[in-house]
């Protein structure tokens, strides 16, 4: 179906699942990751399908014009993940989310009007909504971000409604519930407390631990994306969400229960973050109608997870435990 997929951010966490899942699907398709190989990223997420010749490494920057147009030439699908996405890292380097997040998309959707990609799948966020302390949010939502990374990718999908209307670019853009799984680097919170808790450290809770997310696993997203990257309606946005739903402190209940610890010797409470979401919600009705469903609950992976990250716990000791980086003006 395809002759040449890029897959953007391929190296990190959910890049690399969605590679795992075209490389399965469509071996057929010379398949391309344009990956920066910032700290979130791992060449061991992918060595594999490198080694295998099954994908095609090519290290650059979505925010460089030239890079773009060449990793673009023939492609017939686009997938755009790659991102700054650390809400935390977006309150001290907020500039970095702006480069990355709105020009490198704007870069790379002028790039693909030029080559005339087919099909894109842009990688959004049920974060740009805000806050959602009732009910549940559809696609028609209103923008309305509250800290620096949501505020960069509502511009970022911004930038892609315009060259939608102005240039009939063919883009859909999806936006997900949080997404959990292995990989994902130990800055967001549960490979966090899983990490914490193999050194033997207490887990830090931001504020009182009563903000709620939504959990989806990596697998039940990239099946989502691979449906609207072939039945997905041009110019449509997608909600990819789920109804398992928690507290930052029923995560840190879980994760004590599942390594047989007190939860009142590990927990530490900490200052929160400026401004913390007390909960974000989304609909999914769209996407429904088109045969995809949520299959994977959290607490079922958890046991997976906590043994992955024990196996590959010098990966990420390597790269340390905090990577927050001082804003560059």
């Amino acid at each position: 179906m395809y002759t040449k997929i890029v897959i953007t951010g391929g190296a990190g966490f959910i890049g690399s699942h969605i590679v795992d899942h075209f490389v399965q699907h469509y071996p057929g398709a010379d398949i391309v990751v344009f990956d920066k190989m910032t700290y979130a990223a791992d060449i061991r997420n992918i060595i594999h399908h490198i080694e295998a010749q099954k994908i095609t490494l090519v290290v650059g920057d979505v925010a460089n014009p030239t890079r773009c147009l060449s990793v673009l030439e023939g492609a017939d699908l686009l997938i755009h993940a790659a991102a700054e996405s650390h809400v935390d890292n977006s309150f001290g380097n907020s500039l970095e989310f702006t480069k990355t997040n709105v020009l490198g998309t704007h870069t790379l959707m002028e790039a693909a009007l030029r080559q005339q990609v087919k099909k894109i799948v842009h990688v959004s966020t049920d974060e740009v909504y805000g806050e959602v302390k009732e009910g549940r949010v559809d696609e028609s939502g209103a923008l309305l971000p509250t800290n620096p990374y949501s505020a960069s990718k509502a511009a970022a999908d911004m930038m892609i409604r315009a060259y939608r209307q102005s240039f009939e670019l063919p883009v859909v853009v999806v936006r997900s519930n949080n997404i959990f799984g292995v990989r994902q680097f130990p800055e967001k919170i549960i490979p966090k407390f899983i990490m914490q808790m193999l050194k033997g450290q207490a887990l830090t809770i931001h504020g009182s631990g009563e903000n709620r997310r939504h959990y989806l696993a990596a697998e039940d997203l990239v099946g989502a994306i691979d449906i609207l990257a072939r039945d997905g309606q041009v110019g449509e946005i997608y909600n990819i969400g789920t109804t398992d739903e928690y507290k930052n402190i029923e995560i840190a209940r879980m994760i004590c229960s599942a390594f047989g610890v007190t939860e009142d010797d590990v927990l530490t409470f900490i200052d929160d973050r400026p401004f913390n979401d007390a909960r974000y919600a989304i609909t999914w009705d769209p996407l429904s109608r088109l045969g995809w469903a949520p299959k994977t609950k959290l607490e079922d992976q958890l046991p997976h997870m906590i043994e992955w990250y024990t196996r590959h716990f010098d990966r990420f000791a390597e790269k340390g435990a905090s990577l927050m980086r001082e804003p560059q003006i």
